[in-house]
Formats: C-alpha cells, sequence, structure tokens
C-alpha cells in the first residue's frame, strides 16, 4: 500500500489527472487514467517505461512483478513489457493469453486465469512461470493467488 500512495502523490505531483490506479514495481511505476491510457515513469534504465503505446489505451488491470508488467486489455487479451526473466515477455504464451480475467504476479512471473477456468504462466520457472507439469490439472480455477515465488 506505501507503493501505492506514493505513487499517487507522484503522479498528481507530475500533473496526471484523473488516476485509476497506480502500481508500482521495483523501479517505476505505472498509472492507469480513467481512459484506460497508461502513463509510466520512474529509473528511465529498467526498460519498464517504455511500451507500446497504441496497444495501451484500453487497459483495464496492471500488475507488476519486480522488474516487468503485465496489462489486461478491455479486449481481455495481456501485453507485457519489462525484463524478460521477470515475466516482461510473454511471446511464448501469446497466443494463450486471449479471454483472460485477471493476472496475478509473484516475484519474477505472472499467471493469467482465463474465462474458460484455464491458466496461463510465464516468466522465470523458479518463480511459478513454468506451470507446463501440472496444466492438465489447471481446469475450472475459480481464483489465482501468488506468493514470492508461487501460484496456487
Amino acid at each position: 500500500d506505501h507503493n501505492i500512495e506514493l505513487g499517487t502523490c507522484m503522479a498528481k505531483d507530475a500533473g496526471i489527472g484523473n488516476v485509476r490506479m497506480v502500481l508500482g514495481s521495483d523501479s517505476s511505476f505505472t498509472a492507469i487514467l480513467e481512459d484506460g491510457e497508461v502513463v509510466a515513469w520512474g529509473n528511465p534504465n529498467s526498460r519498464l517505461i517504455s511500451y507500446n503505446h497504441e496497444r495501451m489505451r484500453t487497459v483495464q488491470q496492471i500488475r507488476a512483478s519486480d522488474y516487468a508488467f503485465a496489462a489486461v486489455l478491455s479486449d481481455q487479451s495481456v501485453i507485457t513489457w519489462g525484463h524478460h526473466s521477470f515475466g516482461g515477455n510473454s511471446s511464448s504464451v501469446q497466443d494463450q493469453l486471449k479471454n483472460v480475467l485477471d493476472v496475478v504476479s509473484s516475484q519474477r512471473a505472472f499467471a493469467a486465469m482465463k474465462s474458460d477456468g484455464s491458466v496461463v504462466t510465464w516468466g522465470d520457472p523458479n518463480s511459478g512461470g513454468d506451470s507446463s507439469k501440472v496444466q492438465h490439472q489447471l481446469r475450472r480455477v475459480q481464483k489465482v493467488v501468488s506468493s514470492y515465488d508461487a501460484f496456487a
């Protein structure tokens, strides 16, 4: 909660209005504005403040790992950015990131719950980013929660 409060203050100080949500990672912040657009700021060397601006106009939700962000768009697809080893590269599962209802994050990975009750994970396998061994059991899931290095 401290990051959210600090981020909100920073967003206001930066002249960013109509903020719906602010989320911080280890070195950057992102804010979702009321119109769904995303604004990012922080350490310019973190790669967390660069993203595809055209696709970031209809954001419904953002989650952060330590050095990456994942955003659920209004069409229920997901876009990611940041350090690849922290889940910033979802290309290996991008074709599965449709009809996403929720995304949660661990330190170095993300998990997306889809409308059909299945779950897709990506990022560092040691932080929950590889669910291939239990994928057949991830059906009819109603909620995904995260810890520092795992999902349940």
